[in-house]
C-alpha cells in the first residue's frame, strides 16, 4: 500500500508540471504568430524611435515600389521576406541600405511586415525587349542545357508565383532588380543563396537581362 501511495503522489506532482509546460508551449506559439495588423503599421509607419523608416519610402504603397531599384514586395511569401530581413541583420546578405535598418528590427517584427506583404495585390511590371523575349523563355522554361543551367521555372513555378518558404515570387519584378539580383549572385556580393550563385556563375550578361525581361512579364 505505501508503494502504491507514494507512486499516486509522484503522478500528483507531476500532472501540474505537465500542464505548466503545455501552457508555456501554447503561450509561445501565440507569440510568435504573425501579426499583419502590427506589420502594417511598421510597413506604413515605420519606427521612428530606432530609426526604422517606412517601408513603403523605397518599396511604395502596398509593396508595389515604383522604382526599379528598389524591389515589388507586394504578394511575396511572408517565409521569404522574413529570411531576407534576417539574413540582412546577419550581414550574410549585406547592403548598407537594409543591414541598418533590419538590424534594428525583432524576429517578431520581420515575421509581421512579411504577413501583411503576402496579403497585398502586386501590380506587375512588364516585359519590354520584344527581341530578347523568345530567348528569355527558353530559358525560363528549359533552362541552358549546354551550361548546366536549370530552368527557372522548376523552382519558381511556371507562372513566376514560386514555392512557399522555398522558392521567392519572382514573376512580375522589375526586370532591372531582377538582372541586378543575378549579376550580384555571379559576382558573389550577394552571398545568401549557393544554389543561385551556382546557376547565375554560368550565366552570360545577355542571358541575364533576356531572361529577367521575360520574368517581368510572366503571370
Amino acid at each position: 500500500m505505501n508503494r502504491i501511495a507514494k507512486l499516486l503522489a509522484v503522478v500528483a506532482l507531476a500532472l501540474p508540471a505537465t500542464a505548466m509546460t503545455g501552457l508555456a508551449s501554447a503561450t509561445e506559439q501565440a507569440a510568435a504568430k504573425a501579426d499583419p495588423a502590427k506589420g502594417e503599421t511598421l510597413y506604413t509607419q515605420g519606427a521612428p524611435d530606432r530609426n526604422v523608416p517606412a517601408c513603403l519610402s523605397c518599396h511604395g504603397a502596398n509593396g508595389n515600389s515604383g522604382a526599379a531599384a528598389n524591389p515589388k514586395l507586394a504578394a511575396q511569401h511572408p517565409e521569404y521576406v522574413h529570411k531576407q530581413l534576417a539574413d540582412f541583420k546577419a550581414k550574410s546578405r549585406n547592403n548598407a541600405i537594409m543591414s541598418p535598418y533590419a538590424g534594428a528590427m525583432s524576429d517578431q517584427e520581420m515575421k509581421d511586415v512579411g504577413a501583411y506583404l503576402a496579403k497585398q495585390a502586386q501590380k506587375p511590371a512588364t516585359a519590354k525587349n520584344k527581341e530578347t523575349i523568345e530567348a528569355g523563355q527558353k530559358i525560363y522554361r528549359g533552362g541552358i542545357a549546354a551550361k548546366g543551367v536549370p530552368a527557372c521555372a522548376a523552382c519558381h513555378g511556371p507562372t513566376g508565383a514560386g514555392i512557399p518558404a522555398q522558392y521567392p515570387r519572382i514573376g512580375g519584378q522589375w526586370s532591372e532588380y531582377t538582372e541586378a539580383q543575378l549579376v550580384a549572385f555571379r559576382q558573389g556580393t550577394r552571398k545568401n543563396n549557393p544554389v543561385m550563385t551556382t546557376i547565375a556563375a554560368k550565366m552570360s550578361d545577355a542571358e541575364i537581362k533576356a531572361v529577367a525581361d521575360y520574368v517581368a512579364g510572366v503571370r
